[in-house]
C-alpha cells in the first residue's frame, strides 16, 4: 500500500528555513508518487492568498510559490479553519484548490492505515 505523508507547517515568514523544509518535503514527495497532504497553519496560513508566496525569500532555496504549485497540482493543500478565522480568510479568498478544515479532519488522515504526520 502507497504511504501518505501529512504535513503540517506552521511556520511562516517567521521562520523561513523552517518553512522552505516543510514545503520542499512536500512538494518532492508528491514529484515521488507519494500522497500528500500539506496542512498550512499559524503564519504559514498567509501563504494560501494569493501572491504571498511570492513575497518568500531564502536564499538558495526553491521558490515558494513554484513548491506551493507542485503541491496543489498533484497533491492536497488545506488552510487551518482556526488559523483562517483569525486571520479574516474565507473561502473566497484563497487559491483556486486550497480547501479550509479543521483538526478533526487532520487527525482523521494522521491516523489512517499507511499515513505518516510530519510538522514543521
Amino acid at each position: 500500500m502507497p504511504k501518505k505523508l501529512v504535513i503540517k507547517v506552521t511556520a511562516g515568514a517567521d521562520a523561513p528555513e523552517r518553512c522552505s523544509q516543510a514545503f520542499t518535503v512536500a512538494a518532492v514527495a508528491v514529484a515521488s508518487g507519494v500522497e500528500v497532504s500539506l496542512w498550512l497553519t499559524g503564519e504559514s496560513s498567509w501563504f494560501t492568498l494569493p501572491g504571498r508566496a511570492a513575497e518568500f525569500e531564502l536564499p538558495h532555496a526553491a521558490p515558494l510559490p513554484e513548491l506551493l504549485d507542485a503541491v496543489l497540482a498533484g497533491g492536497a493543500v488545506t488552510l487551518c479553519t482556526q488559523c483562517a478565522a483569525r486571520r479574516g480568510i474565507t473561502e473566497e479568498d484563497v487559491l483556486e484548490g486550497v480547501r479550509i478544515a479543521g483538526a478533526q479532519v487532520f487527525v482523521s488522515e494522521a491516523v489512517q492505515d499507511g499515513a505518516q504526520a510530519l510538522v514543521y
